[in-house]
């Protein structure tokens, strides 16, 4: 399930209080430190046991270890695409949740480390998942040229190559695969 806004366009996070743009790196998550990432306090989901089947990456602003999303990707052969599983940005910057939100562009760096594992997987960028609901996949759909695809769910959509690319440009975080 995606349930992130795409608010702005920023090559990195923008701290909504000072304006300033802050560096940002991606961060595989150990599935022992994923447990207090859950339901009950604002991520939608129990991120421990989604580590089970899929690759967690944590964004996060470059030095501390404070998480301001998180995105589950899986590999798909059959469709030579990668399947975002769950995305979602922390409690702090999520529209959905507050109106005092921390960072401006957590939801498109998220989209961006899923096209960037599907280039590293041989898929060249596709990515497909299913938006939390359809004015979430309407959003997609329009910022990123999305297609609609709705195999599985109406919700269900898929972005291409060409578009994964230019989310990918725009979009800058140092990559580390250091765990937390």
């Amino acid at each position: 399930m995606i349930n992130v806004v795409i608010d702005e366009f920023t090559p990195c996070l923008k701290d909504v209080r000072t304006g300033e743009l802050v560096q940002t790196e991606i961060r595989i998550k150990r599935k022992s430190f994923l447990k207090k990432y859950n339901k009950k306090n604002g991520w939608y989901t129990n991120w421990e046991a989604l580590a089970d089947e899929n690759e967690i990456y944590a964004l996060v602003v470059e030095g501390p270890v404070d998480i301001q999303g998180l995105v589950a990707v899986a590999r798909n052969d059959d469709m030579q695409a990668l399947y975002i599983s769950w995305m979602c940005a922390s409690p702090d910057n999520n529209k959905q949740i507050t109106r005092n939100v921390r960072y401006l562009g957590v939801g498109g760096h998220l989209f961006a480390i899923a096209a960037h594992k599907s280039v590293s997987f041989g898929y060249d960028g596709y990515i497909y998942g299913f938006a939390a609901n359809k004015e979430l996949l309407e959003h997609y759909v329009k910022t990123f040229h999305g297609e609609v695809i709705a195999i599985q769910h109406p919700c269900q959509f898929a972005i291409g190559e060409q578009a994964a690319r230019e989310i990918m440009e725009v979009y800058d975080y140092e990559w580390t695969d250091e765990e937390i």
